[in-house]
């Protein structure tokens, strides 16, 4: 699960790089859910992994809910939120 969650938060901060080219950014409103999917693997990642090797899943954790603040403060900037 570890591995899963740090290639899909790496997949998710490539995919929030690309939404911000301007007229992308509307990809913001597909890679959050992508992210909080990541997140949540993560997070089964942390819960069933043992304290040593845990290493990976948090790191996955961490690039996923960063991609979701960032694209998150994205979308509010450019009016995509209200």
């Amino acid at each position: 699960m570890g591995i899963i969650s740090l290639l899909w938060g790496i997949v998710a901060l490539l995919w929030m790089l690309l939404a911000f080219i301007p007229m992308l950014g509307w990809g913001n409103w597909f890679m959050i859910p992508f992210a909080v999917v990541g997140a949540i693997i993560a997070a089964i990642g942390i819960a069933i992994t043992s304290a040593p090797h845990r290493s990976r899943a948090k790191t996955g954790l961490i690039l996923n809910v960063v991609a979701i603040l960032i694209g998150g403060l994205r979308l509010l900037l450019g009016g995509g939120l209200f």
